[in-house]
Parts: structure tokens; C-alpha cells; sequence
């Protein structure tokens, strides 16, 4: 059975406690990308997504300028890197989540997104199951 080391990105893109929402939202442009991790030296905190600048930080009239804290999501749903692919998509439905953060003795170490498993040779059956239950109406996601 494969691992998640096995199809994770491991060069990510992060950002730390000292940035701002802005930055954040600079960077996600630069790497074209929805979400980024946030850290603590080596340590992962949080996660903020575009979905978290929209939702906790323009709506809620926050500035560019406020702190990642305050959009950030600190409810953490990690992966291992030896933890099976199988099981890391059933979290992911189960958890309503489309990336999944690698850490491994507390450190970030990679990340994985729901598209990794299906450029991976994940069965049809196991990203459509994945996909389905992350993509339910009226379901939060993260």
C-alpha cells in the first residue's frame, strides 16, 4: 500500500507567526496556491486558506495588515508521511478537507491535496469517494 511520502509535496510554501493576512495572500498568488501553512520555526500552527482570508478576514472588516492569528484556522488535521494513502483520504472526507498537512516530530514536512492521489494512481473509486464526501452541499470545508 502506498504512503503518503510517497505522492507529498514536500518543498511547501509557508509563512510564520511575523506575517501578515496580506503577505499571506501575496504569497498565495505567487505560488498559485489556495492555502498556506503556517509555522513556528519548524513547527506547523496553523493553516490559512483563501476561503479564511475571505470569510474571517474581509467580511469580518479585518485589514490586510491584521496578524495571521486572526484568520487562521488552528484546528489542525495532519498526516504522517507513513500514514497510508487509503487512510489520508478517508480523513479527508471525513474531516471535509482537501489539503492535508505532512508532519512528522511535530514538523511540517509536506503537504498533500486531494488532486495528489489522482495524479498518483489513486483508484477512481477511492479519489471519487474522497471527492464526494469532501465536496457534499452544506458540508463546512477547511
Amino acid at each position: 500500500m502506498r504512503k503518503i511520502r510517497d505522492i507529498m509535496t514536500s518543498d511547501v510554501e509557508t509563512c510564520t507567526l511575523l506575517d501578515n493576512v496580506f503577505e499571506v495572500a501575496v504569497k498565495m498568488k505567487e505560488w498559485n496556491v489556495g492555502s498556506i501553512p503556517i509555522v513556528d520555526k519548524d513547527k506547523l500552527v496553523g493553516m490559512i486558506t483563501d476561503r479564511d482570508i475571505v470569510i474571517r478576514g474581509i467580511a469580518e472588516k479585518h485589514p490586510p495588515s491584521s496578524k495571521v492569528e486572526t484568520v487562521m484556522s488552528d484546528h489542525l488535521v495532519t498526516a504522517t508521511p507513513d500514514m497510508s494513502t487509503k487512510d489520508a483520504t478517508r480523513l479527508m472526507a471525513e474531516q471535509q478537507i482537501r489539503r492535508l498537512p505532512v508532519v512528522e516530530d511535530d514538523k511540517l514536512v509536506g503537504i498533500v491535496a486531494l488532486g495528489d492521489f489522482a495524479v498518483n494512481e489513486m483508484t477512481d473509486e477511492q479519489a471519487q469517494h474522497a471527492l464526494s464526501e469532501i465536496s457534499e452541499p452544506g458540508n463546512h470545508m477547511q
